[in-house]
């Protein structure tokens, strides 16, 4: 059961290689590339900063400086995972392991999904409000469960247990966990960018030019 008497803080996970977007390079990151002159992990960032989830942690890793200095200037805590290499769940442990005591969750967000907005992160903290019993609150978009996802303090023990490149899916196909899902239109729920390809494609989309496909995960 989580307990909604203390604030919602957010956790940005900033901390992965980017192989399928930057192939071979070595100290970059699409976290930096830009979607209307701007860095995705900034969109992301602007994001959760115009939310009501208070207080902001990014959780770095590679390409650790292009990363911070891409959110140079704004009210952030950084939070460095040494061991991002081993894959998401670090990342995810490293980000919860830093939500201060009075919180009552977090709202983990991926810093590679650009069209999340302020609104969307506030609906799933309305929603935490309405059910004290929920252990998360999940975005649905086509019947498919999205990000980001809103963790009660209730899960932080088994998310500290996570290991590889799987995020908190696990935990929450536990029968015993208690899931609120929330209906979510268009495509910031679904829309993350894992290849140049797809940053082309949601430019053009943004200049009006084109349709692209969701990505998956």
């Amino acid at each position: 059961m989580s307990d909604i008497a203390g604030p919602v803080a957010a956790v940005i996970l900033a901390a992965g290689r980017s192989t399928r977007f930057a192939g071979d390079k070595q100290g970059t990151t699409k976290l930096v590339a830009e979607l209307n002159n701007k860095p995705l992990v900034r969109h992301v960032a602007d994001a959760a900063l115009g939310s009501r989830a208070s207080p902001l942690f990014v959780v770095t890793g590679h390409a650790r400086d292009l990363v911070q200095g891409a959110l140079a200037g704004l009210p952030i805590t950084f939070v460095h995972n040494k061991d991002y290499a081993s894959g998401l769940a670090s990342s995810l442990r490293t980000g919860v392991a830093a939500v201060p005591q009075n919180a009552a969750g977090a709202i983990v967000l991926l810093g590679d999904m650009p069209l999340i907005s302020a609104g969307l992160i506030d609906d799933l903290i309305r929603h935490f409000e309405r059910h004290p019993a929920a252990d998360a609150i999940v975005p649905v978009t086509q019947g498919r469960r999205g990000n980001p996802v809103l963790l009660a303090r209730s899960l932080f023990p088994g998310v500290a247990h996570l290991t590889g490149d799987e995020g908190a899916r696990r935990l929450l196909q536990d029968p015993g966990i208690q899931v609120v899902e929330i209906a979510v239109a268009g495509d910031a729920a679904g829309a993350d960018i894992d290849t140049p390809e797809s940053l082309e494609e949601w430019r053009q989309k943004q200049a009006g030019n084109a349709t692209p496909r969701p990505a998956t995960r």
